[in-house]
């Protein structure tokens, strides 16, 4: 922590003095001789940080040395906040006198009293600045002096490598519970046939976590009697870290005409003949190497000598080994143990040479006890291994109460194998993943929100000049592939939105590792709040449970001033006090979504430091306090579903490093401030609602145009009455390289809903775009860019009124289609992306329509009454191919649609579903009309005809719901 904390601040420095000497910007005080010392000591202290990281395990005096380190690292960080903050309110002021000036176009003089006061308390905090900044290189001088008292002593950082356990070939079959799939799935592969690419050397990774049990199952198969027979040699090395070519190649060759040089060629020498044209299986167990140019040098001999159908087994846990190593499509991913083998596993070691009666009453709880272990063979054993000498039922129930790092034995041994997975990592990683320790455990972590908090806590830095949000990308992937993070899952909503957990076990090691900056109280059952809240060094506190009310007044954060996390989780908290905000001013993340918050106290503005607020899910919060504007240095601003959120603060506009402001399904929420249009950071703005009316205070479409770092997701909401439709011109979409754009033209007079055609056809976007919903358009025909979207991938019309469908079926990426709502009469080959059908057959040309679309859903087409095929055509006879991927039809509530079109008959469709569809419905029963293609075919097939009486019921709703549109001529 404390390694990349001094980096971090390092940069800082460098950034700062840049700022003091360089810019027109200055403070009024003299450090610049303190801020050079503090970093020439920091540099120092730097280069001996490998050896005091190393000897703080053994020696209490190092271990209070860094601490001292870290608290003055951070108030440092605080003040060069503190000093940024200032530049950044002096540049804003500046900023605006100029525009003020602009605006009134005369020149006018300010009478010196008008600002006094202010200009006063301004040079009074930059004294405290500066003082502060010599008050603390002072106490680094002291701790830098120090380092040498503790013979701290510059090193390589391969020194401080932890030892690594060896590992043999030998196992104990009848102590392996689990793993036959694995097995077997394994040893097919082994004895498998090569393919032409795979003749020479196939390598195989099986990836996973420490403690899962790769090596195990590596030893399993290196000992199979078939496995055996099917190889001339095998051979097994424990590679570790470093990787050791010589070693290596010693190991292979076994001693066959081996010399006693050292030398890299001499060794490959003898290795090469070792293996000469014979086939072997090499186990390769636990590596860790990324370094290609190592592992190239024994690949070459190694496959230039091996016999055909050679093989070798690597196991690790970096997913980049594999990849280095050119073997990702043979990676075998190991993953946890079911918790019935699990505790098959603990069982027959716990109670091992005990009787029946005996053990007894001990497993009910030693099935809580592997609950614990999740699934992680290393975690069963070791815990096995220490309830077999524990005779007591209540010793056994201390253990199953106890955390799991409480138990010296679990530190020890399944901790262990963790720490060498972390140390592997560089210090920034580090952080990165002992910030997960303040959530609490099955939580499911969203990427992009613990992207957005990393950086909030200055994590992610970078020697290029890399986004923040691109290194946090990276970082977030190296902890994947790592095994830090398990169970990933893309959110099928925008696909831009990756979910994943984290294993209990490694869960409980970040908490061990972070257990005196890290704290979460769980607000249930804890009498004395206040004793629990003592500890300087406490940085990041998470709340749970809270009951509904204002934030318990038991928890003081008075002598934690240095908190730079508060998060709740499942509270209902309805109210914060200023109190509570004027002891959080260290705080970089404030997160209070999810409770029933009314108001914010108007200090929140204090909080200079604050990168990070999310307000989510507070339905009662109606309005922001104006001093939100002073949080200059925010950078994330989460607010969705704060429904009863009329207006956001005009004073928004001086948030200048603003880069992801999320609004979605703030219903009340109909405008936003002029001043967001100044916010040049600002990279996500997922919802925007514009107006075309002349006043000055909105944010307007054309406003949009002067964002250009905006990316990702964006919903535009079309409202009132447009005079100029050339403001959509000026929101210049075609710049901004978004994943998804929403354009919602609804509003409830029609008549102002006129001229969105023009809008729409303005609104061209990047044509990289990926998923595109267009709702309530009146245009009659569609935008022509439609059809430039090249790498469209998902496509939505709803409740538009043109009554013919672009023709999408030349769109070569489109996978999902949904046409909702829309006055479609009839489908034909325009549809399709053809004039003429009879002309595209009789040319013989060779087209594949809709070749990607895999997904179709027509929902409430009330006029469709035809969807026609191509006359003529036969697929058997044509080089024309119609939706070869579709494997998903729905078509629910087209009342008097009464056929398909003949190309689905050989679509490869895997669900059809009909529903509220009568005419469709009927004929596809009973077999009607020879011109309905069969569909037997289909496996899935799903036709319900609704309740007559809630038919009718539907429709009494839906023309109530609807009149107006209706009326209004759609």
């Amino acid at each position: 922590m404390v390694e990349a904390l001094v980096l971090m601040l390092l940069d800082k420095l460098a950034s700062v003095t840049y700022e003091y000497t360089e810019k027109e910007v200055r403070l009024v005080l003299d450090v610049q001789k303190e801020v050079e010392e503090f970093t020439g000591n920091l540099e120092a202290i730097q280069a001996v940080l490998e050896d005091a990281e190393q000897k703080q395990v053994k020696h209490a005096s190092v271990r209070n040395w860094l601490d001292k380190l870290e608290e003055v690292s951070c108030k440092m960080d605080d003040v060069l906040d503190e000093w940024n903050t200032e530049i950044l309110r002096q540049k804003l002021e500046n900023q605006e006198e100029t525009a003020l000036v602009t605006k009134k176009k005369v020149w006018f003089s300010i009478p010196s009293h008008c600002f006094c006061f202010g200009q006063v308390s301004r040079v009074i905090l930059r004294r405290d600045i500066a003082l502060k900044i010599k008050d603390l290189n002072d106490k680094l001088t002291v701790i830098a002096n120090q380092r040498q008292a503790y013979n701290l002593q510059s090193i390589e950082r391969i020194a401080e490598q932890p030892e690594r356990q060896k590992s043999s070939s030998f196992v104990d079959i009848s102590k392996v519970f689990g793993r036959e799939n694995e097995k077997d799935g394994l040893i097919s592969r082994l004895l498998s046939e090569s393919s032409q690419e795979e003749r020479a050397l196939l390598v195989i990774p099986i990836i996973g976590m420490g403690g899962v049990g790769k090596t195990t199952l590596a030893q399993l198969v290196y000992n199979d009697e078939n496995v055996k027979a099917h190889f001339e040699k095998r051979i097994w090395v424990c590679v570790s870290d470093p990787f050791d070519e010589i070693k290596i190649a010693k190991a292979i060759a076994d001693g066959n005409g081996i010399s006693n040089s050292n030398e890299l060629e001499a060794v490959l020498q003898c290795m090469s003949k070792s293996i000469e044209g014979k086939k072997f299986l090499l186990v390769l167990d636990d590596g860790w190497t990324q370094d290609h140019t190592k592992w190239e040098q024994l690949e070459l001999p190694l496959m230039q000598n091996c016999g055909e159908g050679s093989r070798i087994i690597v196991t690790t846990r970096k997913k980049e080994v594999a990849i280095m190593m050119g073997a990702t499509t043979h990676m075998m991913p190991l993953k946890q143990l079911s918790m019935q083998n699990c505790l098959s596993l603990f069982n027959h070691i716990a109670f091992l040479g005990k009787k029946e009666d005996e053990s007894t009453v001990f497993r009910a709880i030693g099935e809580g006890i592997v609950k614990k272990c999740k699934g992680l063979p290393l975690a069963a054993k070791t815990l096995a291994s220490l309830m077999r000498y524990k005779k007591m039922v209540k010793e056994w129930q201390d253990v199953l109460d106890s955390k799991i790092w409480d138990l010296e034995e679990f530190e020890q041994q399944v901790f262990q194998p963790l720490f060498l997975s972390y140390h592997d990592l560089a210090p920034a990683l580090r952080r990165c993943l002992l910030y997960c320790a303040t959530f609490p455990k099955d939580y499911v972590f969203d990427k992009n929100i613990l992207i957005e908090l990393w950086m909030s806590q200055d994590y992610l830095h970078s020697k290029g000049n890399h986004e923040k949000e691109v290194v946090g990308q990276i970082f977030f992937d190296n902890l994947v592939m790592r095994s830090f993070f398990q169970d990933l899952v893309d959110v099928e909503v925008d696909k831009l939105t990756l979910c994943c957990k984290m294993h209990d076990i490694v869960h409980d090691f970040v908490q061990w590792l972070t257990k005196k900056e890290c704290f979460i109280m769980e607000l249930s059952g804890v009498n004395n709040i206040t004793e629990l809240l003592v500890s300087n060094k406490l940085r990041h506190f998470t709340l749970m449970s809270a009951p509904e009310g204002p934030f318990p007044a038991s928890i003081s954060f008075q002598n934690c001033k240095n908190l730079r996390t508060l998060t709740t989780f499942n509270c209902k908290i309805s109210a914060i006090d200023s109190t509570l905000i004027s002891q959080l001013r260290c705080l970089r993340t404030l997160n209070l979504s999810h409770n029933g918050l009314h108001k914010l106290p108007d200090n929140i503005g204090d909080l200079i430091h604050l990168r990070y607020l999310d307000l989510s899910f507070n339905r009662s919060l109606k309005k922001l306090p104006t001093t939100l504007g002073n949080l200059f240095n925010l950078q994330t601003l989460r607010l969705l579903r704060c429904s009863a959120l009329k207006e956001l603060p005009k004073s928004m506009g001086k948030l200048i490093n603003l880069r992801h402001l999320y609004i979605q399904l703030c219903d009340q929420l109909n405008y936003l401030p002029k001043g967001i249009g100044r916010l040049t950071s600002l990279q996500t703005l997922d919802i925007c609602p514009v107006y075309g009316s002349e006043d000055d205070e909105a944010f307007k479409l054309g406003d949009l145009g002067s964002l250009d770092q905006l990316q990702g997701i964006l919903t535009i909401k079309v409202l009132g009455d447009w005079k100029d439709v050339k403001e959509a011109e000026n929101a210049r979409l075609w710049n901004k390289k978004l994943f998804y754009l929403g354009v919602d033209s609804w509003n409830e007079d029609y008549s102002r809903r006129k001229g969105n055609e023009e809008i729409l056809l303005l609104l061209r976007p990047h044509q990289d775009l990926s998923s595109l919903e267009i709702k309530w358009y009146d245009g009659t025909t569609w935008p022509t860019w439609m059809m430039s979207l090249y790498n469209l991938k998902v496509l939505s019309l709803d409740s538009c009124k043109c009554k013919v469908l672009p023709p999408l079926g030349k769109l070569p990426f489109l996978e999902k289609l949904s046409v909702s709502y829309t006055r479609v009469r009839k489908i034909g080959v325009e549809f399709l992306g053809i004039e003429e059908a009879q002309t595209l057959i009789e040319s013989s040309r060779r087209a594949i329509l809709f070749p990607k679309l895999k997904e179709l859903l027509f929902w409430r087409l009330n006029n469709l009454e035809e969807w026609n095929g191509m006359e003529g055509w036969k697929e058997e006879d044509s080089d024309i191919t119609i939706m070869p991927c579709l494997s998903s039809l729905r078509i629910m509530d087209c009342r008097i649609l009464h056929m398909l079109p003949d190309y689905l008959r050989r679509s490869n469709l895997q669900s059809l579903e009909i529903i509220g569809s009568w005419k469709l419905a009927r004929c596809c029963e009973e077999g009607k009309g020879s011109e309905w293609p069969k569909i037997s075919h289909i496996p899935n097939i799903k036709i319900e005809y609704p309740d007559r009486y809630l038919e009718k019921q539907w429709n009494i709703l839906e023309s109530n719901c609807r009149m107006k549109y209706i009326l209004g001529g759609f």
